[in-house]
Order: C-alpha cells, then sequence, then structure tokens
C-alpha cells in the first residue's frame, strides 16, 4: 500500500471496466496496491485480476460481468453495483475494441461496434456515475482511458480512431460541466502498451521494429504504467486537475 496520504486510494471503492486483462487488469491491482477497493467490471473470467488482488496486501475485489456493447445495460449495471454493494468513489472507463482494416474497406458494423464500446458506452457511464455522486452530495472522480490516438491519425484503425478523439472530447466537456460540483474528470492517454489490442502489432516484426524506434523510452509499455497514473488521477493528489489527459507513452507524442 502506498504510504502518502495524497496517493493513497485506502477506503475508496473504484469501479474499473474491462478488468479482465490488459490495461484494465494492470489498473486494477494499481487501485488495490494503494489501498483501494476494485469493482472490476468485464465480459470473461476476472479470476486471475481476483488472484492477482488477493495478493496484495489487504485487497479487495468485486468482480461484475457485464458485456459493455449493451449500451442500453451500461447505466443500470452500475446503478446496481452502487444499490448492492454502497456508493463508488471512482469510475475508469477502460474497456474497449479496436477493428483493423484499411478506411476503404472498414464495415459499417464495425465502425457502429468500436463506438457504441469505446465512446457511447463511456458517456453513459460517466452519466450514470455523476447522477448518483451528485444527488448523493458526493465528490467523485472519473477516469477516462483515451489513447495517443486521440491527438493523431494511425493508419487502419479509422473507428478506434474516431471513438478516442471523442473520449478526449467529452472528458473536457464533462470536466467543464462538472468541476465545479465536485467531480473531477480526467484522461489517461497509453501509448503503446503489452496487451491483446496491440498483439498483433507485436506480432510483426517490421511494424513492432518501426514503432519501437519512434519511442524514447525504447520499450513497450506495461500495463502497470498506466495503472499507476490512474492512482494519481484517483487520489487526492490530483484534487485540482479537470479535464487533462495525460500521456503515459515512453515519450511517443514527445518525439
Amino acid at each position: 500500500m502506498i504510504d502518502l496520504p495524497a496517493f493513497s486510494l485506502a477506503g475508496k471503492r473504484i469501479l474499473v471496466t474491462g478488468a479482465n486483462t490488459g490495461i484494465g487488469q494492470g489498473i486494477a491491482v494499481s487501485i488495490a496496491r494503494a489501498g483501494g477497493a476494485v469493482v472490476g467490471v468485464g465480459r470473461s473470467s476476472m479470476d486471475e485480476t481476483a488472484a492477482r488482488i488477493a495478493a496484495q496486501k489487504g485487497g479487495q475485489f468485486e468482480a461484475v460481468t457485464a458485456d459493455l456493447a449493451d449500451t442500453a445495460a451500461a447505466g443500470p449495471m452500475l446503478d446496481r453495483v452502487w444499490e448492492k454493494s454502497g456508493p463508488l468513489d471512482g469510475l475508469v472507463n477502460n474497456a474497449g475494441i479496436i477493428r483493423r482494416a484499411d478506411a476503404v474497406d472498414l464495415s459499417e458494423a464495425d465502425w457502429d461496434e468500436v463506438l457504441d464500446v469505446n465512446l457511447k458506452t463511456v458517456f453513459l457511464l460517466c452519466q450514470a456515475f455523476a447522477r448518483r455522486v451528485l444527488a448523493d452530495g458526493r465528490k467523485g472522480k472519473i477516469v477516462n482511458i483515451a489513447s495517443v490516438l486521440s491527438f493523431q491519425g494511425g493508419i487502419r484503425v479509422a473507428s478506434y480512431t474516431a471513438s478516442k478523439h471523442g473520449v478526449l472530447g467529452i472528458t473536457r466537456l464533462l470536466a467543464c460541466e462538472w468541476a465545479a460540483k465536485g467531480i473531477n474528470v480526467n484522461g489517461i492517454a497509453p501509448g503503446y502498451i503489452e496487451t491483446n489490442n496491440t498483439e498483433a502489432l507485436r506480432a510483426d516484426p517490421d511494424r513492432s521494429a518501426a514503432i519501437l524506434a519512434r519511442i524514447p523510452a525504447g520499450r513497450w509499455g506495461e500495463p502497470g504504467d498506466i495503472g499507476d497514473a490512474a492512482v494519481f488521477l484517483l487520489a487526492s493528489a490530483s484534487n485540482y486537475m479537470h479535464g487533462a489527459v495525460v500521456p503515459v507513452d515512453g515519450g511517443w507524442l514527445a518525439r
């Protein structure tokens, strides 16, 4: 557990979407290490995440199975969590999908699926969380997982790029609306992280070499790199941050 009070999440309950693997798992483990109780949301087994959190001293984890591709179910899911096991202090919108294709070949179905999970559900969960927080007169923190492709175009990921530009926009919009009401809304823009979403890139020797050559840190990021940044944005250390989107990218955007 982190001993510095400004970076502690002791006594806080944080809902993390996509907590079954990758960045979401890294965020969940980091929150637990900082003393927070994690409510992990995923559509597949979160046993591995639960085991990693159990290994943390005093780590607490509650698993909630939900398919966030069903946008109509997102808000009600958060409401059920709140009513069943108590108020939430934070929300991390991490769940996301990607579809790779040349723009001329991208199907409408692939466009809709990515925008639904990566953007529409993110907004609806933010909305549901804020309604609860404001109704109860509480304070809350939201961390939206954006991307370096919130700032760049990318290649062969039209729907993903559009969704992550949208995440950047709604993060700033919601921060403007809710900052004076006790809700911090910020984001993290991960660079190239070792996850399922980047497996195809890492398996392509030429593409992987080109990416690594562009990263000043000289390595792919790890889920824990994003997790520790999320702890900062969920803790009191970031109380005066609103609408910030912090790149955690090994220096990619600085290049």
